[in-house]
């Protein structure tokens, strides 16, 4: 990660931790009153390794099951319901939405509880059982699609289609992040509310996720509909801290290279939360994936251009 200047070791940690903990995630969306105000949540928990675990179910139909994995982390998956694809995509088939380990509406971190790569893993797998799906596609979107490639190549058996959008790369520290170089304005700004956010400064954290948030778009019109309806929200520091200090010893290269079934990677030709090429190499280290760019979306693609997702989406998951 190199959008910061060089600082003392406890400040570039703090800075550190502040970027990429909003830079990967998608967004302070994810907890917000507006949010949550334009969708009706119709979710359960169930009892999951480390505590409960919330889950929603819509959209029906015969076709494969689709689990949706958000962004973070420390975010949930609110922001997921700013976007109709999940609607259209609903016709035929279940969408699975949850709140992963300490985020959202699942329960909090016990002090000292594990959160770490192995526990998401296990807490999907045990959604999964709580659901009684053989098999189901899975999406994953963003840091969510580093933890799709990880449950994917732990349960292979489990998974009928892997989707993985805008996602970090398979090695974290190879995720390329373009905020220093497109916005350098914003991003020094940013670095300003490090250290009130660190203090507990709620509104500097606000700010500071809301300049993140105008970074993330093609079209200056759908970032301000986002932007306004999604407002800023809750993050949990101690969950992502948890899971991002787990993942520097993992590189997934090996494992997705071994991937049998079918596996497309998506990308927003404008994502600057996570460069094109990341998503590039993915797709060309899984033998036989298919390689889609929307060229008028910058990090959120099924929100940016809804229709050509649901059509690239349906294509893959009702190819035989």
């Amino acid at each position: 990660m190199n959008f910061w200047e060089p600082l003392s070791p406890a400040r570039a940690l703090a800075k550190r931790i502040f970027f990429i903990a909003t830079g990967l995630s998608i967004c302070a969306s994810l907890s917000s009153a507006p949010a949550r105000a334009a969708h009706e949540e119709t979710g359960q928990t169930f009892d999951g390794p480390g505590g409960k675990l919330y889950y929603e179910v819509t959209g029906s139909g015969s076709g494969t099951p689709l689990i949706i994995v958000n962004g973070g982390p420390g975010f949930d998956h609110t922001y997921l319901h700013i976007s109709t694809a999940w609607d259209t995509l609903g016709k035929n088939r279940r969408i699975i939405f949850y709140d992963q380990r300490g985020d959202g509406r699942s329960a909090q971190l016990k002090p000292g509880q594990s959160c770490n790569l192995a526990d998401q893993i296990a807490d999907l797998e045990a959604l999964r059982a709580h659901l009684g799906f053989e098999k189901w596609d899975m999406l994953g979107h963003s840091w969510g699609g580093y933890l799709s490639m990880a449950y994917s190549a732990r349960h292979p058996e489990h998974i009928a289609h892997l989707m993985i959008v805008d996602s970090a790369a398979p090695k974290w520290s190879d995720t390329l992040f373009l905020f220093s170089q497109i916005f350098p304005e914003l991003t020094e700004r940013r670095a300003g509310y490090v250290f009130a956010d660190e203090m507990g400064d709620k509104a500097a954290s606000d700010a500071g996720i809301r300049d993140y948030l105008t970074m993330l778009f093609y079209s200056a019109e759908k970032r301000d509909a986002f932007v306004a309806q999604m407002g800023a929200g809750a993050f949990h520091k101690e969950t992502s801290r948890a899971v991002m200090s787990d993942l520097p010893r993992f590189d997934l290269n090996p494992e997705i290279a071994k991937f049998k079934f079918p596996v497309i990677v998506m990308t927003g030709r404008y994502d600057i939360n996570v460069a094109p090429l990341v998503a590039y190499k993915i797709h060309q280290a899984i033998p036989g994936s298919r390689f889609v760019v929307f060229e008028r979306s910058g990090h959120i693609p099924f929100y940016e251009e809804p229709d050509a997702f649901v059509r690239a989406a349906d294509e893959f998951l009702n190819a035989k």
